[in-house]
């Protein structure tokens, strides 16, 4: 009967009408993901094949959705509209837990932020020697005038953020989608006739689900997603959230996975293997050595549009973890916060550390599945299944197939990276 009466609430959020905000907040949600995680998915998932990459198709929908919507509930759940997920978590678990989860939270964001300092300034270099025949800029003075430049949009405040993801997300969808179809033509539809053995099918799948997760994350929005919609629909604000994130997910798969396809059809498991050795995008790779003037051009522009509008999401994410540490932190310490001091200081601390990872140019494949996709399934995936059944608040959702569904998939990519981490 509970069940019953949520999804009655779900389809009487749908049947309120779609607003402006709404489609504001899906572009940003979609933005935040399409990053690079997704420039890079093509390389991790298509190396394995494509038939995995069906299989990851069918599964990566349900596990996206699913996920960002148990968090998003978990957010909505606390009584006090400011709530982000800092203070809700403290709410239910204790100072102690909050501390805790709250650490990894920011653990989760933090790496990925870094990942973008080493992916704009790597795109944008590969495009100024390859696409204009330059010389390369010292490093150093690249990725710090780019990061001070993605910088500046997040100090404007939020809702210029929004404008600007939803100003990027428009022209991103639209040259995906163009560029999936035309690469059409230079599909290699040998690939169809590969089919692996069934244990090394489902070990690509498994070994691969942590990059999935990684490419279809938006988790770093939630929060503050989550929080503007108790501001503007108070108890009814979850099943609001439910229907953005259905159709952000049916968006994300819809373009993202026929980008991939795309992308590894027309390219051969070796090229895909040089592209990772070079720690390029797909796209800057492709841009290199495809033929066409409009790839060659279009394809870095791409990939520094998908960065942007994702650095947004993940950074906010990120500043609003390392806030909660340190307003905790001082609050137990018996000390005055000051919020324009704590403010200032994360802002020099991101800038700083942002701009050293880029100049040392680590892997990001490495970076992705070594320090992201762990922590990402312990939050996204397992923390709110964990309340579901610990918290009053929450009690509603309890007893459900889909939970069992999100518990597993989290477990199958936190082996998966302990598994390809000793391997």
């Amino acid at each position: 009967m509970q069940e019953e009466a949520i999804n009655t609430q779900v389809q009487e959020a749908g049947r309120q009408g779609w607003t402006r905000q709404d489609t504001t907040w899906m572009l940003s949600l979609f933005g935040t993901a399409v990053g690079a995680g997704i420039l890079f998915l093509p390389i991790n998932a298509g190396m394995g094949g494509f038939w995995p990459l069906v299989m990851m198709a069918v599964i990566i929908g349900p596990m996206t959705y699913l996920a960002h919507r148990g968090l998003s509930r978990f957010v909505c759940s606390s009584q006090r509209e400011s709530s982000d997920i800092t203070h809700v978590v403290e709410e239910y678990f204790g100072v102690g837990a909050g501390k805790a989860i709250t650490l990894l939270y920011f653990f989760a964001i933090f790496p990925i932020v870094l990942i973008y300092g080493v992916g704009i300034t790597n795109t944008i270099d590969s495009f100024i020697v390859n696409q204009l025949g330059m010389a390369s800029p010292p490093r150093w003075i690249l990725s710090g005038v780019l990061i001070l430049g993605m910088m500046s949009v997040m100090v404007s405040g939020e809702k210029f953020m929004l404008k600007v993801t939803q100003f990027l997300v428009y022209p991103l969808v639209a040259i995906l989608a163009f560029m999936s179809f035309y690469l059409i033509p230079s599909w290699k539809m040998d690939a169809l006739t590969q089919v692996p053995a069934a244990g090394e099918f489902l070990g690509t799948v498994w070994l691969t689900i942590p990059v999935l997760v990684f490419a279809f994350n938006h988790s770093p929005a939630i929060s503050q997603f989550s929080v503007s919609l108790k501001r503007e629909h108070g108890k009814n604000a979850s099943n609001k959230a439910d229907v953005i994130l259905r159709n952000t997910t049916m968006m994300l798969v819809g373009f993202v996975m026929l980008f991939v396809f795309s992308c590894v059809l027309s390219l051969s498991p070796e090229q895909l293997a040089e592209s990772k050795e070079q720690n390029l995008a797909i796209l800057s790779y492709l841009a290199n050595v495809h033929e066409s003037g409009f790839v060659s051009y279009f394809g870095p522009i791409i990939a520094t549009i998908a960065i942007l509008s994702s650095f947004f999401g993940h950074y906010m994410g990120a500043a609003e973890g390392l806030k909660g540490l340190i307003t905790k932190q001082l609050a137990s310490s018996k000390k005055e916060v000051s919020g324009k001091k704590v403010d200032k200081f994360i802002l020099g601390f991101m800038y700083f550390t942002i701009w050293g990872v880029a100049i040392i140019n680590p892997s990001i494949l490495g970076m992705i599945e070594a320090l992201g996709g762990p922590i990402i399934a312990a939050i996204l995936y397992l923390m709110p299944m964990y309340a579901v059944y610990k918290v009053p608040a929450l009690k509603a959702y309890r007893g459900r197939i889909s939970n069992i569904f999100v518990v597993i998939a989290g477990l199958l990519a936190m082996t998966a990276i302990l598994f390809g981490m000793l391997s």
